[in-house]
């Protein structure tokens, strides 16, 4: 997904964007939705949410 996708995402939870970076954004709108925070953290081999918007950025 396109940075200025998520930064669109972002705004709809009401997040600041200012300058942080994709994984940072992908992180606070995982926090803001109430899921798990695991953007990029190496666990999605074993994540189980094969259904994540994110999934195929995370790999």
């Amino acid at each position: 997904m396109k940075l200025e996708e998520i930064k669109g995402i972002a705004k709809q939870h009401n997040i600041k964007v200012g300058k942080m970076k994709k994984a940072e954004l992908v992180r606070a709108i995982q926090l803001a939705e109430g899921n798990e925070v695991c953007f990029e953290s190496g666990q999605a081999s074993e994540c189980g949410q094969d259904e994540c918007l994110w999934r195929s950025d995370c790999v």
